[in-house]
């Protein structure tokens, strides 16, 4: 793959997300041009250890994530957990 890469504009996160799995070259080829500029780093390791922790949600909630979740292309227990991790931050950095 030579020259510039065209990445579309996307409707939709969930549009986005099924593009990028489609054209796994492209993120391969940019990789591969990020490795050779330098520009690859280490990243930490995010959120450090997890704990399984089983808790009650009303039925519409559920739903309600899981239709919010389908529209980005997550699954929705991982759509709750970031929802929920966004939430903590906030109310941290808030005091």
């Amino acid at each position: 793959m030579e020259g510039k890469i065209r990445i579309p504009r996307f409707k939709s996160e969930k549009q986005e997300a099924e593009w990028w799995a489609a054209h796994p070259e492209v993120i391969t080829e940019l990789f591969l041009r990020a490795r050779k500029r330098g520009k690859l780093t280490r990243l930490p390791v995010a959120g450090g250890a997890t704990r399984s922790v089983t808790i009650r949600l009303a039925a519409k909630d559920i739903e309600a994530a899981q239709e919010l979740a389908e529209k980005r292309g997550l699954p929705y227990q991982t759509y709750i957990k970031m929802l929920l991790h966004q939430a903590l931050e906030r109310e941290r950095l808030a005091g």
